[in-house]
């Protein structure tokens, strides 16, 4: 019997919006609607430097450029329209479900800046629950993304040395974190470009970043 060779990787990571789910777009477009009902006007470009920040960071950039903002008005305004969006069903990222099909033989970890309740609404509603052995959410560390610890964590509790782990990551924030986790890093830029500083490999889709990877061929 001949040997199989061994795996590049002992574990995949992903991202969840962005990455995963086609939610960041959704966000962008409830988010310029809730500055409005809110008596503000902002662009998307605005918008998009909140792309991959946790609540508490998001809040931040927002007083920063909008002192004057009620935020807890602004928050349940786009709440309620994000929820509304994503009620109406959440869609995958190009290859997306057929990569996660191809990894099945691999442990896989969802880490995500998202709330506990609302990472599992959305896999839930996107219907890949059952791709992940474990889900890091926001709640689940002390520093969120750019900080190494979502994905420290995940890598521990799947076992694995953070260096033989793979990520897929959308955003600047993540890639960062992921990086600085001692991962290795494939970004797939969704609606705000990038350089890759922090990307070992940049690609256009989930599928041809998994294969400059090495991951799959």
């Amino acid at each position: 019997m001949s040997d199989l060779p061994a795996p590049p990787f002992d574990a995949i990571l992903f991202d969840l919006d962005g990455t995963l789910i086609d939610t960041e777009s959704l966000a962008i477009a409830s988010g310029v609607a809730a500055f409005a009902q809110t008596g503000f006007a902002v662009r998307e470009d605005f918008m998009h430097r909140l792309v991959g920040k946790d609540h508490a960071a998001s809040a931040e950039i927002i007083r920063a450029h909008l002192p004057a903002i009620d935020l807890a008005e602004f928050d349940r305004h786009w709440r309620h329209l994000f929820n509304l969006a994503v009620d109406r069903g959440l869609p995958l990222k190009p290859g997306a479900e057929a990569l996660l099909d191809r990894l099945a033989h691999l442990p896989r970890g969802l880490v995500t800046s998202s709330r506990r309740d609302e990472a599992h609404r959305k896999l839930r509603i996107a219907g890949i629950a059952r791709h992940f052995q474990i889900v890091i959410t926001w709640d689940d560390v002390t520093a969120a993304k750019p900080a190494p610890d979502p994905y420290l964590l995940a890598a521990e509790r799947l076992g694995v040395d953070p260096a033989r782990c793979l990520v897929f990551e959308d955003s600047e924030t993540g890639a960062e974190a992921a990086h600085r986790a001692g991962c290795r890093v494939v970004q797939v830029p969704d609606v705000v470009p990038s350089d890759g500083t922090w990307a070992h490999h940049l690609a256009e889709d989930l599928l041809a970043g998994a294969i400059a990877a090495g991951l799959i061929c």
